[in-house]
């Protein structure tokens, strides 16, 4: 738990951009890559859309894995069927972070009024739209979502996410397909399964084969490995 009133977000980019500068200045001969799974993707990718062209030379790449690219719409389907597990279990963790600030500060919200939430939107309007600057939940998630800003990025990045995401409507990923068919910056692998931040693989339960991580560290080696060849091509057309 931070010190301060405010918690983390999807569409806090401070943290993400703070580290990184950080890594910068400190090994400013090193290329960088970047990785975000879910909430954590949502704020990467939102980093990179809002930052454009404006990153830091040494970022090399980046991969989003289980992203919820539109916010509004993965608050309703978590609402639904099976998915409201996975609101449960999220939902009992902000509420037991959400009482242990209240103690400390008073004015976030009556204890009662935290222990009656039964959504996340419930928990979106009630704390973490009006503590971050946000109206309520549906301001929020219409400005921390990250769909809007992937035609902006400009770094190479792997978007990684499976079309049964209990957390995320099959049509989100259509648009997002449709937005990266513009941007070349975008590389998109989604797959027919995987659930969320899942994609475990294997024919025997005690050997498991996580797609996942093999995945973003077989797309980042590739970038990595062609970045000089890249970086000379535009020095000689300059």
């Amino acid at each position: 738990m931070n010190r301060t009133k405010r918690f983390y977000h999807s569409g806090e980019t401070g943290d993400v951009e703070f580290v990184i500068n950080r890594i910068v200045s400190e090994f400013p001969r090193a290329s960088l890559a970047v990785a975000g799974v879910s909430l954590g993707g949502n704020v990467l990718l939102r980093y990179l859309g809002e930052r454009g062209s404006r990153l830091p030379s040494q970022l090399t790449a980046a991969v989003a894995i289980s992203v919820p690219f539109d916010l509004s719409r993965s608050s309703k389907r978590i609402n639904r069927g099976f998915s409201r597990l996975y609101q449960k279990f999220f939902l009992s963790s902000l509420k037991r972070k959400a009482r242990e600030k209240a103690r400390i500060f008073p004015d976030l919200a009556p204890l009662e009024q935290i222990d009656r939430l039964r959504t996340l939107a419930d928990f979106d309007n009630l704390i973490t739209g009006p503590l971050h600057g946000y109206h309520d939940a549906d301001d929020y998630y219409a400005r921390a979502s990250s769909l809007p800003v992937l035609k902006d990025i400009r770094l190479s990045t792997l978007l990684l996410s499976a079309v049964d995401d209990p957390m995320l409507p099959p049509a989100v990923l259509t648009e997002v397909r449709d937005i990266a068919r513009d941007n070349a910056f975008l590389h998109i692998e989604f797959l027919p399964r995987g659930g969320h931040a899942g994609f475990v693989a294997g024919s025997l339960p005690w050997r498991p084969f996580y797609y996942a991580e093999y995945r973003a560290a077989e797309f980042l080696a590739e970038q990595f490995q062609t970045r000089p060849a890249t970086t000379v091509t535009k020095r000689k057309k300059a």
